[in-house]
C-alpha cells in the first residue's frame, strides 16, 4: 500500500519547495513569542514610505526587485541573517486555492506568520509572485511581511494600473490599527474566521 504523506511533507511539498524556488528559506516554528497575528486598519498617518510602478514600467519585474529590497534594508526588515516574518496560508493550501478563497465565499483557516530567510539568489517578484504565494503573477506582488520585532510592516498590493509597496513602522504603537484589531476581536460573524478573532484577543490582552 502507498504511504501517504504527512501534513508537514504535503506543506513542504506544496508551499516550502515553491518559497525556495523564490529564494525564501522557511524557518519552521521560530515566530517571534508576542508577533502581531494581524495588521489591518492603518491610516496615512501610520505610513512610512513607500513606492509604486506602473504595469508599464521598462523591465518592470528588475525594478520591483531592486526597489524592494532597498526599500526593505532601509526601514529595517531584515535582521542580520536576513530573516523576517511573511504571512503564509495555514496548512497545505496551495498558491491556487488561496487565490480561490480570496475571490470566493470559501471559508478556510487563516494565513499565519511564518518565519523565513533571504537567500542570496532570490526573485520575490517574479517566480515568487507566480508560485509562493507571493502575488498573482509575475509583476504583480501580494505580501505581508513583518520584522522579528513586529517594529516594521511591509505590504506589497496589485493595484488597477500597477504594483505598490509600502510599510507601517511600529504598528503595535498605531491607535489606528489597535482600535481595528480591537474591533475584529468583538465581531462575531461568519465573514471573519473564529481562530484568528482568538489570536488577535490573545494578542491584545498579552500586551
Amino acid at each position: 500500500m502507498e504511504q501517504r504523506p504527512t501534513g508537514a511533507e504535503e506543506r513542504d511539498r506544496k508551499v516550502y519547495r515553491p518559497l525556495r524556488r523564490a529564494g525564501l528559506e522557511v524557518i519552521p516554528d521560530a515566530v517571534p513569542d508576542g508577533t502581531m497575528p494581524f495588521v489591518l486598519g492603518y491610516g496615512a498617518e501610520d505610513m512610512a514610505g513607500g513606492f509604486s510602478h506602473p504595469y508599464g514600467t521598462p523591465q518592470l519585474v528588475k525594478r520591483l526587485k531592486e526597489d524592494w529590497y532597498d526599500f526593505a534594508v532601509s526601514k529595517g526588515l531584515f535582521d542580520h541573517r536576513r530573516e523576517f516574518l511573511v504571512q503564509l496560508p495555514q496548512g497545505t493550501r496551495t498558491h491556487r486555492a488561496a487565490l480561490r478563497n480570496l475571490h470566493g465565499d470559501e471559508r478556510t483557516a487563516p494565513s499565519l506568520r511564518t518565519r523565513v530567510r533571504l537567500l542570496e539568489r532570490w526573485d520575490i517578484m517574479g517566480r515568487g509572485a507566480v508560485s509562493a504565494f507571493l502575488g498573482i503573477h509575475s509583476g504583480h506582488p501580494g505580501f505581508a511581511m513583518m520584522a522579528l520585532d513586529s517594529s516594521v510592516y511591509v505590504c506589497a498590493t496589485t493595484g488597477e494600473v500597477g504594483a505598490n509597496v509600502f510599510t507601517v513602522r511600529h504598528p503595535a504603537r498605531s491607535e489606528n490599527v489597535l482600535r481595528h484589531l480591537e474591533w475584529m476581536a468583538r465581531r462575531d460573524d461568519t465573514y471573519l474566521d473564529r481562530e484568528l478573532r482568538e489570536r488577535i484577543a490573545a494578542w491584545l490582552a498579552s500586551r
